[in-house]
């Protein structure tokens, strides 16, 4: 039987007031916890639901300086939000609102120009639209986080020819794509599909592209800067722009952008390739809905077909030309990284920084994880915490057994 909850928020919403500790998940809390100790290591938050019910929902740190973190706090993800973008797809697709082979002009006839007219959904989702481009995209840097001209300038742009052998990460760009083509499809914004695709159909409105006044007082602050041994992202990459691999990364970000992303800007922005905010356990439940065919609780997200074939991964090229690796990118996700290995049967969508979230369609399992301290001591852009929390959340999942009661601990936050 599902873990049961007790208690409420004080206001009333659908955030608990107790954490959850699954006895079967201790020495994943444990870890956990382990990692926020300090004030300067900041604070986070983890949720893991099993075959569809959620077995842990913890967090532990500081907000700020002077706030610790509590139950209804949420942090900004970076490209954790392109898996939620992906999954608002997804479902859009499992609807029959879109057609996954379909080419985008067919929802948005501008994006024709300059040869895309060819181009499809899956092509987006997969990021092989050959649009990863972004630096100089618009003359006025201001402009940058202004949906509506960097779709109107996506459109018009020319495609990069390199789409055609692999795929090129869409760092910044994937979002407003994802968005546009609901936004076109449905004639509705795409903060409104959100809330309807995910939040009233999962029951948690905690999927944030811009975040309203009377909400703001939940956000927990970023930093370090983002780079690698103190150097700034910027300046890191900068020096190696000639290389043609270096050349592709660098312009799929822009100058300032790093520094940006750590101020309050971006809440007034709809960016979904790198500015959503989100709970870890509104993340946990939409890909405990992925891992379970669908299904969370007694809420239906996607048709079982629709979540088995996300699963499969289809294939998609050998290596990334932006990235230079090979994440796999399919349907918005790419594999996950979980422990030290990148796993053919885990995916999910990780932000720079370390938060993200996880499903093991073959365990019933996923794993959500937000954190305001980004990275570790030797760089910014990202750790370990993620996938070594997930190894753990495995190893727990594989050792319960179906038939053994839950017996979840809670404890007062």
């Amino acid at each position: 039987m599902p873990a049961a909850r007790t208690g409420r928020a004080p206001d009333g919403s659908n955030r608990p007031a107790h954490m959850l500790i699954d006895d079967r998940f201790t020495a994943v809390a444990a870890k956990f916890f382990s990692m926020f100790r300090r004030k300067g290591q900041g604070g986070g938050a983890l949720a893991v639901y099993l075959h569809g019910a959620p077995v842990l929902d913890i967090w532990a740190g500081w907000a700020e300086a002077d706030r610790r973190w509590t139950a209804d706090t949420m942090a900004l993800s970076y490209s954790t939000g392109k898996g939620v973008a992906a999954t608002v797809a997804n479902r859009l697709i499992d609807r029959g609102v879109l057609d996954l082979d379909a080419p985008v002009a067919t929802y948005w006839p501008e994006f024709a120009a300059k040869g895309k007219g060819d181009i499809t959904v899956a092509d987006v989702l997969n990021h092989r639209a050959g649009l990863q481009r972004i630096r100089d995209l618009l003359p006025v840097p201001d402009d940058l986080l202004d949906h509506d001209k960097v779709a109107a300038a996506l459109a018009a742009a020319e495609p990069d020819p390199m789409r055609l052998r692999a795929s090129g990460y869409h760092g910044l760009t994937f979002g407003t794509l994802v968005a546009e083509i609901a936004q076109r499809a449905t004639g509705r914004t795409f903060t409104e599909i959100v809330r309807a695709e995910l939040g009233e159909t999962l029951g948690d409105n905690d999927f944030w592209y811009g975040v309203p006044q009377h909400q703001r007082h939940r956000l927990a602050r970023l930093g370090p800067r983002l780079g690698v041994a103190r150097v700034p992202f910027d300046a890191l990459i900068a020096p190696f722009s000639g290389l043609r691999l270096v050349r592709s990364a660098r312009s799929a970000v822009y100058d300032g952008w790093a520094d940006l992303s750590l101020g309050m800007r971006p809440y007034d922005a709809m960016m979904p390739g790198w500015n959503g905010v989100f709970t870890a356990r509104a993340l946990a439940a939409m890909y405990g809905a992925i891992a379970n065919d669908g299904l969370v609780g007694h809420r239906r997200l996607l048709r079982p077909e629709t979540a088995q074939q996300i699963a499969r991964m289809p294939a998609n090229g050998r290596y990334d030309y932006v990235l230079g690796a090979a994440p796999h990118f399919a349907r918005g996700y790419h594999r996950a990284i979980v422990g030290t290995r990148l796993r053919r049967d885990a995916l999910g969508h990780f932000g720079i920084g370390g938060s993200g979230g996880i499903a093991f369609p073959h365990r019933g399992l996923s794993i959500g994880f937000v954190t305001n301290h980004l990275g570790n001591h030797a760089m910014s852009l990202g750790d370990a915490r993620l996938p070594f929390l997930a190894a753990l959340s495995e190893r727990a999942a594989t050792g319960a057994h179906a038939a053994e009661p839950l017996h979840p601990h809670q404890q007062a936050s």
